[in-house]
């Protein structure tokens, strides 16, 4: 068609809402220098490579990204779009067990700075995100990480 403009296919991205055996979840900040989000926390993940499989694209970035193994994907908790520098991005969001010594991850020192394990009353730290950059999506995202862990585990306790 003459004229039309091709729009370009949306970048899937996966994230990582790690547990421990507490049931928090791990967060990360991203440097001040990083050109999207800076100084926000984060959660482990980013975007899916040509043919890599989301669960391939998991087990890579929690091992860049914190030198962890994954041992098992327990649950997708959201799947939302977003759109950042003009590219839609589809993200995946999967809560996840590791192997690893969870108290000393191997933070990619040029893209974060600190990590920090959020248990499900201490959600307020990420509203530092919604400040930096008016998005409540890593809060969102860990809240509905927690709410499954608390259903879950309500499915456990549960006496027949």
């Amino acid at each position: 068609m003459a004229g039309a403009t091709e729009v370009p296919e949306p970048r899937q991205v996966v994230g990582a809402l790690i547990r421990d055996p507490h049931d928090r979840i791990f967060v990360q900040r991203r440097s001040a220098d990083r050109r999207l989000f800076p100084e926000c926390w984060d959660v482990v993940g980013g975007a899916v490579e040509e043919g890599e499989s989301p669960q391939e694209a998991l087990r890579r970035e929690i091992a860049e990204e914190t030198g962890w193994r994954l041992r098992r994907v327990l649950a997708r908790v959201a799947h939302e779009e977003w759109t950042a520098d003009g590219l839609r991005h589809i993200e995946s969001d999967y809560v996840v067990e590791v192997d690893g010594d969870l108290s000393s991850p191997e933070l990619e020192r040029d893209k974060h700075t600190e990590f920090a394990w959020i248990a499900a009353d201490g959600l307020s730290l990420l509203d530092e995100n919604a400040q930096r950059s008016g998005s409540t999506f890593i809060k969102d995202v860990v809240t509905a990480a927690h709410s499954w862990l608390a259903d879950a585990a309500g499915k456990r306790n549960r006496t027949p």
